[in-house]
């Protein structure tokens, strides 16, 4: 794929990711505006095959979908990763596409120390087709993690924070907020929340704008309530805030922030990358703060298969090498008999 037909494939694809979420963030069932438990919850999408969530833009685009489809299962999976676990997409199903960057001509071209080098160099980006587990036949059964105890989820929140080393002051009264200028983080008293995951969701969702400090992830702070940058960084900490909830399993209460989801919208029909530039920064932010993620165990590859389908290969290969060669042989033969 030329650069120019990718660029214009990734901006359709920027384009129909934004709408969805715009469609889904109108209805209140976006992943990052709707409330959900995370006792009862599938999990963040993840591909089997490696065990690990998807990231960034990717994310939020196939658990839109799983929104939509209204699916309970979060495994994605290329078509080729099926079926080296022994698995096969159904006929007639419909891939989702998905974003994938290859940074590594930047690394080289940094390594090289070459200014020339480093200017012209730019990541690849590729477009792997994948299926939900849904469209998969012969795949094992979803096993849903169990739930951890409440007494472990306080203590893994508390960890985050205290790690964090942010100054928090709990004197906001009814507000909770972050101010730059000092640098700190205000919140209500700890008897105000109606839980426990209330207060963390809260607390967490202010340390995601002040992981925005320069002396730390430096992300424009600029702009007051209802500006655009304003709602931008807003975008940031909500997203940052609902992985962050999914990851330590006090789930996601969006409430305090409903006010944002028309100025989210205009943003992204105004530039549809702006959500996958704010899930990218989300993602540093989860980085930053250390925030542990979970792993699933990888589904094992189907070994046994993929050497009897070699093996077959080889010997097919084998049969028609013989077959084209008895055939050469037969012609020349005949071509003799007809000099003669």
């Amino acid at each position: 794929m030329s650069d120019s037909t990718s660029e214009s494939f990734l901006q359709r694809h920027s384009r129909d990711v934004a709408e969805r979420l715009i469609r889904q963030m109108e209805e209140g069932t976006g992943p990052f505006v709707q409330p959900w438990d995370a006792r009862m919850d599938l999990g963040l999408p993840m591909n089997p095959t490696t065990g690990r969530s998807y990231r960034g833009g990717n994310l939020l685009h196939l658990w839109a979908l799983q929104n939509a489809w209204d699916v309970r299962d979060n495994r994605w999976m290329t078509y080729k990763q099926a079926t080296a676990v022994g698995a096969q997409v159904r006929k007639g199903e419909k891939a989702s596409v998905i974003e994938y960057w290859d940074w590594s001509p930047v690394e080289e071209a940094k390594k090289s120390g070459d200014p020339g080098l480093i200017a012209k160099a730019h990541p690849k980006v590729f477009f792997p087709r994948v299926f939900n587990a849904s469209q998969i036949d012969g795949l094992p059964e979803l096993l849903l993690a169990t739930p951890r105890p409440e007494p472990e989820i306080q203590q893994a929140c508390e960890k985050v924070i205290r790690d964090s080393g942010a100054v928090i002051h709990h004197d906001g009264g009814n507000q909770a907020f972050y101010r730059p200028m000092t640098d700190s983080i205000h919140l209500p008293e700890r008897e105000a929340f109606h839980s426990a995951s209330g207060y963390y969701a809260t607390a967490l969702h202010e340390l995601g704008h002040w992981t925005g400090f320069p002396s730390r992830l430096n992300r424009p702070m600029k702009g007051g309530f209802g500006s655009e940058d304003y709602a931008k960084e807003e975008l940031v900490a909500e997203v940052s805030s609902m992985l962050m909830g999914e990851r330590l399993g006090i789930g996601h209460d969006p409430t305090q922030h409903a006010a944002y989801v028309k100025s989210w919208i205009k943003i992204l029909r105004d530039d549809p990358r702006e959500i996958f530039r704010a899930a990218a920064a989300a993602e540093r932010v989860v980085e930053f703060l250390k925030v542990p993620e979970f792993v699933h165990e990888p589904l094992p590859k189907v070994e046994r298969e993929q050497t009897t389908v070699a093996a077959n290969q080889q010997e097919l290969e084998k049969a028609n090498t013989k077959l084209r060669t008895s055939t050469r042989s037969r012609m020349k033969q005949r071509e003799h008999t007809m000099v003669v």
